[in-house]
């Protein structure tokens, strides 16, 4: 199946989907912006520890790309802790609420925020090997057709020896839907591998239990992890770490248990891997 990676019913409908989904975040528990406002963050402890782990010193002095960064509260958490960052969304009203609240914590000088679809993105910000680190996490391929040209995207903006720093639900955990089936664990409903994309009508919402989306029908791709491995290595990358994890930092299914922290896991055992982490590298200049 050929996609117009620029424009079309796919793009169309999930920007829909995401652009009203934001006055529902703001106003809901699971987006808390109360830790940003006193100076801190919001990162999820995978993406934290992910960062310390990568930048035990600090991020004074990085300059961060987030891709598919929603309303910024992560591109702000990592201003807070230091770094420059330019962030990347789609939503309008998204990429609105990230310039307000940049503006309402002083942090314009330190986070700007572009409204692009992230395949525009190189039109959009014309900066090729600019980025110390290109930031991507949780819900970000699965809304994108092509794998290969976002890894070409991430290859593009990082310097040599710049990082990607990716964290995602697990494809194996995401072929399955809900809560049914034996013990109310979810059942299968989604292919591991489609070229062609699931067109799925929920006007349900994971940070509000009780909203009623009326941009419902969004447009999804099962990206199998060699993949996403191969991707990143066809762009020139050099992957220096993958790990595989039994928890999410969002209720994936109502079977998952909270684990503190925000984190949901399978309640008795791992059941199978519901994310990984990604840390890939662009090779440094020659000499």
């Amino acid at each position: 199946m050929t996609t117009d990676l620029n424009g079309g019913e796919w793009l169309d409908d999930n920007r829909a989907s995401w652009d009203e989904r934001v006055g529902v975040h703001l106003a809901s528990d699971f987006y808390d912006q109360t830790p940003l406002r006193a100076g801190g963050g919001v990162l999820d402890p995978v993406a934290r520890a992910g960062i310390e782990r990568l930048y035990p010193d600090g991020l004074e002095g990085v300059r961060v790309l987030h891709l598919q960064c929603h309303f910024g509260s992560d591109s702000l958490s990592l201003a807070n802790l230091g770094a420059t960052v330019v962030g990347i969304d789609f939503a309008p009203a998204a990429v609105a609420e990230a310039r307000r609240m940049a503006d309402e914590l002083d942090l314009s000088h330190r986070a700007r925020f572009i409204e692009a679809n992230v395949y525009d993105a190189r039109h959009m910000l014309p900066e090729p090997e600019s980025f110390d680190l290109v930031f991507v996490t949780w819900g970000t391929i699965i809304w994108l057709p092509d794998v290969a040209e976002w890894a070409r995207i991430v290859s593009w903006f990082l310097k040599p020896g710049g990082r990607l720093y990716f964290a995602e639900g697990h494809p194996v955990a995401m072929v399955f839907e809900g809560a049914g089936g034996a013990h109310g664990m979810p059942t299968f409903t989604y292919a591991y591998s489609n070229d062609a994309p699931d067109v799925i009508d929920d006007p349900s919402d994971y940070a509000d239990p009780d909203a009623v989306i009326t941009n419902a029908r969004t447009w999804e791709w099962t990206h199998p992890i060699d993949t996403v491995l191969g991707a990143v290595r066809g762009a020139g990358l050099d992957i220096e770490s993958y790990t595989e994890g039994y928890s999410v930092p969002w209720q994936a299914f109502p079977v998952l248990a909270p684990l503190g922290d925000g984190m949901f896991g399978w309640p008795d055992a791992r059941f199978l891997p519901l994310s990984f982490e990604l840390v890939a590298a662009a090779p440094e200049s020659p000499p």
